[in-house]
Protein backbone atom coordinates (compact mmCIF):
# COMPACT_ATOMS: atom_id res chain seq x y z
CA UNK A 1 0.00 0.00 0.00
CA UNK A 2 1.25 3.27 -0.62
CA UNK A 3 0.10 6.83 0.14
CA UNK A 4 -2.15 6.92 -3.17
CA UNK A 5 -4.08 3.88 -1.95
CA UNK A 6 -5.07 5.81 1.12
CA UNK A 7 -9.02 6.69 1.28
CA UNK A 8 -9.62 10.78 0.35
CA UNK A 9 -12.63 11.52 1.92
CA UNK A 10 -14.52 10.18 4.98
CA UNK A 11 -16.41 7.22 5.27
CA UNK A 12 -18.26 8.77 8.21
CA UNK A 13 -18.05 11.11 11.53
CA UNK A 14 -18.35 9.37 14.93
CA UNK A 15 -19.22 11.99 17.58
CA UNK A 16 -20.59 11.65 21.15
CA UNK A 17 -17.44 12.29 22.96
CA UNK A 18 -17.83 15.74 25.29
CA UNK A 19 -14.82 17.07 24.65
CA UNK A 20 -11.36 15.78 23.16
CA UNK A 21 -10.59 11.68 22.05
CA UNK A 22 -7.80 10.58 23.28
CA UNK A 23 -7.52 7.16 21.36
CA UNK A 24 -9.62 5.59 18.99
CA UNK A 25 -8.91 1.59 18.56
CA UNK A 26 -10.59 -1.12 16.14
CA UNK A 27 -11.11 -4.26 17.34
CA UNK A 28 -9.27 -7.99 15.84
CA UNK A 29 -11.50 -8.04 12.67
CA UNK A 30 -12.16 -4.15 12.42
CA UNK A 31 -16.11 -4.67 12.16
CA UNK A 32 -16.19 -2.18 15.55
CA UNK A 33 -13.99 -0.20 17.04
CA UNK A 34 -13.48 1.90 20.68
CA UNK A 35 -12.84 5.56 21.27
CA UNK A 36 -11.88 7.28 24.81
CA UNK A 37 -12.28 10.78 25.79
CA UNK A 38 -11.42 13.33 28.40
CA UNK A 39 -15.29 13.24 29.32
CA UNK A 40 -14.34 10.19 31.26
CA UNK A 41 -15.94 7.41 28.79
CA UNK A 42 -15.26 4.60 26.44
CA UNK A 43 -17.39 4.46 23.32
CA UNK A 44 -18.23 1.43 21.36
CA UNK A 45 -19.25 2.07 17.73
CA UNK A 46 -20.03 0.74 14.17
CA UNK A 47 -18.01 3.10 12.28
CA UNK A 48 -19.11 1.64 8.32
CA UNK A 49 -22.73 2.55 9.71
CA UNK A 50 -21.74 5.92 11.74
CA UNK A 51 -23.65 4.34 14.61
CA UNK A 52 -22.55 4.77 18.49
CA UNK A 53 -23.65 1.40 19.95
CA UNK A 54 -22.21 1.53 24.23
CA UNK A 55 -21.01 3.71 26.34
CA UNK A 56 -18.90 2.54 29.28
CA UNK A 57 -18.55 5.01 32.42
CA UNK A 58 -16.41 3.93 35.35
CA UNK A 59 -13.18 6.45 35.02
CA UNK A 60 -12.75 8.89 37.78
CA UNK A 61 -10.93 10.97 35.18
CA UNK A 62 -10.02 11.14 31.31
CA UNK A 63 -9.34 7.97 29.82
CA UNK A 64 -5.83 7.56 28.02
CA UNK A 65 -5.94 4.60 25.82
CA UNK A 66 -8.60 1.25 25.37
CA UNK A 67 -7.70 -2.41 24.18
CA UNK A 68 -9.66 -5.32 23.19
CA UNK A 69 -9.37 -8.70 23.36
CA UNK A 70 -9.12 -11.37 20.46
CA UNK A 71 -12.58 -12.79 20.97
CA UNK A 72 -14.20 -8.97 21.30
CA UNK A 73 -15.55 -10.02 24.76
CA UNK A 74 -13.53 -7.89 27.26
CA UNK A 75 -11.77 -4.53 27.00
CA UNK A 76 -9.20 -2.83 29.45
CA UNK A 77 -8.74 0.54 29.55
CA UNK A 78 -6.72 3.16 31.45
CA UNK A 79 -6.12 7.07 32.32
CA UNK A 80 -5.72 9.94 34.81
CA UNK A 81 -7.50 8.00 38.06
CA UNK A 82 -4.21 5.74 37.89
CA UNK A 83 -6.14 2.98 37.39
CA UNK A 84 -6.64 -0.02 34.75
CA UNK A 85 -9.95 -1.00 34.11
CA UNK A 86 -11.26 -4.71 32.73
CA UNK A 87 -14.51 -4.51 31.17
CA UNK A 88 -17.27 -7.00 30.20
CA UNK A 89 -17.83 -5.44 26.37
CA UNK A 90 -21.40 -7.07 26.52
CA UNK A 91 -22.82 -5.85 29.79
CA UNK A 92 -20.80 -2.84 30.06
CA UNK A 93 -19.88 -3.78 33.76
CA UNK A 94 -16.49 -3.78 35.57
CA UNK A 95 -15.00 -6.98 36.07
CA UNK A 96 -11.70 -5.80 38.06
CA UNK A 97 -10.23 -2.93 38.42
CA UNK A 98 -6.09 -2.50 38.79
CA UNK A 99 -4.58 -0.54 41.01
CA UNK A 100 -0.41 0.45 41.59
CA UNK A 101 0.92 2.98 39.01
CA UNK A 102 2.15 6.31 41.02
CA UNK A 103 0.47 8.43 38.27
CA UNK A 104 -1.46 8.58 35.38
CA UNK A 105 -1.70 5.77 32.84
CA UNK A 106 -0.99 6.34 29.47
CA UNK A 107 -1.29 2.89 27.71
CA UNK A 108 -3.05 -0.97 28.22
CA UNK A 109 -2.58 -3.87 26.07
CA UNK A 110 -3.62 -7.56 26.01
CA UNK A 111 -0.95 -9.99 25.49
CA UNK A 112 -2.15 -12.74 22.75
CA UNK A 113 -3.81 -15.14 25.08
CA UNK A 114 -6.23 -11.88 26.96
CA UNK A 115 -4.85 -12.85 29.96
CA UNK A 116 -2.61 -10.42 31.10
CA UNK A 117 -2.79 -6.89 30.83
CA UNK A 118 0.31 -4.48 30.27
CA UNK A 119 0.17 -0.63 31.26
CA UNK A 120 2.31 2.13 30.67
CA UNK A 121 2.82 4.69 33.47
CA UNK A 122 3.94 8.49 34.15
CA UNK A 123 5.64 6.84 37.01
CA UNK A 124 8.20 5.81 34.32
CA UNK A 125 7.06 1.90 34.74
CA UNK A 126 5.50 -0.76 32.95
CA UNK A 127 3.62 -3.16 35.33
CA UNK A 128 1.28 -6.35 33.74
CA UNK A 129 -1.53 -7.79 35.53
CA UNK A 130 -2.65 -11.09 35.36
CA UNK A 131 -6.63 -10.87 34.66
CA UNK A 132 -7.47 -14.69 35.79
CA UNK A 133 -5.92 -14.53 39.39
CA UNK A 134 -8.15 -12.23 42.26
CA UNK A 135 -4.82 -10.36 43.25
CA UNK A 136 -4.79 -7.01 42.71
CA UNK A 137 -1.20 -6.64 42.86
CA UNK A 138 0.85 -6.88 39.12
CA UNK A 139 2.62 -9.87 38.23
CA UNK A 140 5.71 -8.20 37.03
CA UNK A 141 7.08 -4.30 37.33
CA UNK A 142 9.72 -2.88 34.52
CA UNK A 143 10.65 0.37 35.92
CA UNK A 144 14.48 1.23 34.13
CA UNK A 145 12.79 3.95 32.00
CA UNK A 146 13.99 7.36 33.32
CA UNK A 147 10.72 9.56 32.19
CA UNK A 148 6.83 8.72 31.70
CA UNK A 149 6.44 5.36 29.38
CA UNK A 150 3.26 6.66 26.78
CA UNK A 151 2.76 3.39 24.95
CA UNK A 152 3.03 -0.54 25.08
CA UNK A 153 3.31 -3.20 22.77
CA UNK A 154 3.27 -6.81 22.94
CA UNK A 155 4.37 -10.03 21.15
CA UNK A 156 4.71 -13.52 22.38
CA UNK A 157 8.13 -13.14 24.44
CA UNK A 158 9.07 -9.45 24.47
CA UNK A 159 7.35 -6.60 25.82
CA UNK A 160 8.38 -2.92 24.07
CA UNK A 161 7.70 0.39 25.66
CA UNK A 162 8.48 4.12 24.63
CA UNK A 163 9.12 6.87 26.65
CA UNK A 164 9.46 10.70 27.29
CA UNK A 165 13.04 9.62 28.00
CA UNK A 166 13.17 8.79 24.30
CA UNK A 167 13.71 5.04 24.22
CA UNK A 168 12.25 2.55 23.17
CA UNK A 169 12.79 -0.64 25.17
CA UNK A 170 12.13 -4.09 24.76
CA UNK A 171 12.46 -6.66 27.22
CA UNK A 172 12.61 -10.61 26.19
CA UNK A 173 10.60 -12.23 29.03
CA UNK A 174 12.12 -15.43 28.54
CA UNK A 175 15.71 -14.52 28.30
CA UNK A 176 15.18 -11.89 30.97
CA UNK A 177 17.17 -9.43 28.77
CA UNK A 178 17.31 -5.56 27.80
CA UNK A 179 17.59 -3.93 24.19
CA UNK A 180 17.63 0.04 24.59
CA UNK A 181 17.07 1.77 21.23
CA UNK A 182 17.87 5.55 21.83
CA UNK A 183 15.52 7.30 19.31
CA UNK A 184 16.77 11.10 20.78
CA UNK A 185 13.37 12.85 20.93
CA UNK A 186 10.48 11.67 23.17
CA UNK A 187 8.28 8.78 22.55
CA UNK A 188 4.74 9.01 22.32
CA UNK A 189 3.67 6.33 20.46
CA UNK A 190 5.06 2.91 19.40
CA UNK A 191 2.80 -0.10 16.92
CA UNK A 192 3.33 -2.77 15.89
CA UNK A 193 3.66 -4.37 12.59
CA UNK A 194 1.19 -7.21 11.36
CA UNK A 195 4.22 -9.63 10.85
CA UNK A 196 5.58 -8.52 13.82
CA UNK A 197 8.77 -7.72 12.37
CA UNK A 198 8.71 -3.88 12.55
CA UNK A 199 7.93 -1.29 15.51
CA UNK A 200 7.06 1.86 14.58
CA UNK A 201 7.96 5.00 16.49
CA UNK A 202 6.38 8.55 16.73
Amino acid sequence: MSVADLPKTEANVLRGHEGAVLAARFNSDGNYCLSAGKDRTIRLWNPHRGIHIKTYKAHGREVRDVHVTSDNSKLCSCGGDRQIFYWDVATGKVIRKFRGHEGEVNGVKFNEYSSVVVSAGFDQSLRAWDCRSHSNEPIQIIDTFTDSVMSVCLTKTEIIGGSVDGTVRTFDMRMGREVSDDLGQPVNCISMSNDGNCILAS
